[in-house]
């Protein structure tokens, strides 16, 4: 038979194993999210920034001589993921509705195309574009910042 002391032990032992491994597990999923930090200034405010337009992009972009043409690339990138996302979507629903009729194995089709293509026109932008040249996360803190200190009357 085990005594309480051995059971309290064991239990003490078993609860020190599963925290140091969910601290690893925390460690490990913190230093992959780590991005999240950057901009978390923005996003945990007490008053949320207001929204933007594309002329205060294009204002950033014509006074910032470092941040401005990587953010401008930025965005170009998001048009060769949206323009991939509507032909996979409609290329894979087009193809699931040709040969199946279906109507709920269309609408997944569509939403898995949609996400593939958005994945594929994003590569391509990178490779298009030379993105993994660019430090576009910076340069996305640099204008959230510099619309932050807009929006505040800092600037």
């Amino acid at each position: 038979k085990r005594t309480t002391k051995a059971m309290a032990e064991e239990y003490s032992v078993s609860k020190s194993f599963l925290r140091r491994h969910w601290e690893g597990y925390k460690e490990f999923w913190g230093e992959r999210f780590s991005f999240l930090d950057n901009y978390s200034r923005f996003i945990k405010r007490d008053k949320p920034l207001p929204s933007w337009s594309d002329a205060d992009v294009e204002e950033f972009i014509a006074s910032e001589p470092v941040h401005g043409p990587t953010l401008k690339t930025a965005r170009e990138a998001g048009k060769f993921g949206a323009v991939g996302g509507l032909l996979g979507a409609v290329s894979t629903a087009g193809v699931t509705w040709k040969y199946s009729r279906s109507l709920h194995g269309t609408a997944l089709s569509l939403g898995a195309g949609a996400v593939f293509g958005w994945t594929f026109g994003q590569e391509v932008a990178n490779h298009w574009l030379q993105l993994y040249r660019m430090d576009t996360m910076a340069s996305q803190v640099k204008f959230m910042e510099w619309w932050q200190n807009k929006v505040e009357g800092q600037s």
